[in-house]
């Protein structure tokens, strides 16, 4: 039976692919004679012609995935595009570094440990990128015998000599 014509203004009333319309198979030779839309539409009110529902697509490896990213994984090598200054822009890890180091120095002038002459000149050389990090900021304090030499892990351990 040859319901082309039925299937495609179907299509047009559902709003859908032809591919989606069904039939009911009992009753072909009626929907056969249905010419007009309104034909078909009292036969879709009677259930004669239905659309199949909509496939979606799942989202539950997506919802995996962002669980994952919450916990910050899956940031490895692999993952990555663009520069490393695309991800964390130069400018703002230079920022916080800073304003740590500058913190740190503080807490150390408030508890007199650094005179106002050495908070002078290391407040400078903060400024002008001297230290890498706070830590060696730490390293340069210790050497100057302003800070008191912590023992190394391998100390600890027995490894040191």
């Amino acid at each position: 039976m040859m319901l082309g014509v039925q299937k495609r203004l179907a299509a047009g009333i559902f709003g859908c692919s032809p591919k989606k319309v069904v039939f009911d198979t009992e009753r072909l030779a009626e929907i056969k004679e249905a010419i007009t839309k309104s034909d078909l539409r009292a036969l879709i009110d009677q259930g004669a012609i239905r659309s199949l529902p909509s496939r979606g697509v799942s989202k539950s490896r997506i919802r995996v995935a962002q669980a994952q990213k919450s916990k910050n994984r899956r940031k490895g090598h692999g993952s990555r595009k663009g520069a490393a200054g695309a991800r964390t822009v130069r400018k703002t890890a230079w920022v916080h570094r800073v304003r740590l180091q500058r913190s740190y120095l503080q807490s150390l002038r408030v508890s007199k440990v650094v005179d106002k002459v050495l908070f002078v000149e290391v407040y400078k050389k903060i400024k002008g990128g001297f230290f890498r990090s706070k830590r060696h900021l730490e390293l340069f304090l210790t050497e100057r015998g302003v800070l008191k030499s912590k023992p190394s892990s391998n100390a600890a351990i027995g490894g040191g000599k």
